[in-house]
Parts: C-alpha cells; structure tokens; sequence
C-alpha cells in the first residue's frame, strides 16, 4: 500500500490548480480563450504550467514504483521533497519577469535529480 507518495502527489496537485488558475486568470486579463495570442505573459503562464505537466507525473509515477518495491520512507519523503522543491522554484523563477534563472536551474535540477535517483532505486530494488 502506498502511504507516502500520495502526500507528494496531493501536494502536486494543488500546485498543478495553482498553475491552471494562473492561466486561466492570464486568459480572462488578455481576453484570450485558447492558445496564447501572442501576449508574452500569456506564453510564460501557459508554459510554466505545461512543464509542470510534463515532469512531474513521471516523476510521481516513479515515486510510486519506489515505494511499491518497499523502499525506506527517507528515500521516498527526500525523493518528494527534491521533486516538490524542484517544481515549486521552478515555477517561481520561470513565471516571474524577468525571470530569476538561478531558481528555475535549481528547480530543474532538484526534478532531474528526483528522475534520476527514483530510476536508479526502481532498478536496484527490481533487480
């Protein structure tokens, strides 16, 4: 049973809303009601929570795998915290303007690292 990835994957998705309302709020501001209309906010938003979308299920998926194998619970809450971090100083660094690149290279990082130390674990624990 799964007890500590669904926390990280709750706590992921009031950041994915957060996101979502984000554009959705660029949209009603820009009067824009699908793609981006060429408003540089409007990219930025939509952006910033696309590449939430793509990075972090994968990850969680993931997570989810580490923890089905029977993986200590200070692997899994560092593997969520990093992913959480990850996504959180990204989103921030991206989204703000100008943007702040330290934390959106920090916050790739943090995500990249949970991937790859997730997918590590899935094999040695597999294996």
């Amino acid at each position: 049973m799964l007890t500590i990835t669904p926390v990280y994957a709750a706590l992921a998705a009031f950041l994915y809303l957060a996101l979502s309302l984000r554009v959705i709020g660029h949209r009603q501001g820009e009067k824009v009601s699908y793609g981006d209309g060429g408003k540089g906010q409007m990219i930025k938003a939509i952006r910033t929570h696309g590449n939430f979308a793509e990075y972090a299920p994968f990850a969680l998926l993931l997570m989810a795998m580490v923890e089905l194998q029977g993986a200590s619970g200070l692997l899994l809450n560092l593997l969520g915290l990093a992913l959480l971090g990850g996504r959180l100083l990204h989103a921030y660094g991206f989204g703000r303007s100008p943007q702040i690149v330290i934390l959106r290279q920090t916050g790739m990082l943090l995500t990249f690292g949970s991937i790859f130390v997730a997918a590590i674990a899935n094999i040695v624990l597999a294996v």
